[in-house]
């Protein structure tokens, strides 16, 4: 019986739903906004808000004890210095579910979870070098450079001269 048990297993075994809320607590941080199914999304919300009320303190205890569950240090950075200083005034609700109606391949609940007051924030996206094609190369002018031919005959003369 699961009588006054909180959570959802998600069908998985205690490490495994630890290390499921461990990345979509750190996917969550990195991108500020994720999609996943309305279970993943409402176990998430407990987790991350905690999390972020342990950064708010800001002291070396509370990073260790998040860093043990957000194990990129450019994530953990974040956190600290970005994230959990906008909350600084903020008492819980750090989060928000919307749900997006099911999924067409199993028709599992989808929902977005964001971070309140980051939904404007797009994530940064390396740019990748365009690729050169034949059509490209074509359809682009070519460039006519006209360069003088340097002439030296002055020099020539000054130094037949002396």
């Amino acid at each position: 019986m699961r009588h006054r048990k909180s959570g959802r297993k998600l069908g998985r075994t205690s490490s495994h739903y630890r290390a499921t809320m461990n990345n979509l607590a750190t996917a969550l941080f990195r991108y500020k906004k994720i999609r996943t199914t309305l279970a993943k999304a409402k176990e998430l919300r407990s987790v991350a808000e905690k999390l972020i009320t342990k950064a708010k303190r800001g002291d070396v205890s509370s990073r260790r004890l998040v860093y043990e569950r957000v194990r990129d240090r450019k994530v953990l950075v974040e956190l600290f210095n970005e994230i959990a200083p906008q909350f600084a005034e903020r008492n819980g609700g750090y989060t928000r579910v919307i749900k997006l109606g099911q999924r067409g391949g199993d028709a599992a609940e989808v929902a977005i979870i964001e971070l309140v007051g980051f939904e404007s924030v797009k994530p940064k996206k390396a740019e990748k070098p365009k690729k050169v094609t034949k059509e490209t190369t074509a359809a682009a002018p070519a460039e006519i450079v006209e360069t003088k031919p340097e002439t030296a005959p002055e020099k020539v003369e000054e130094t037949a001269k002396e």
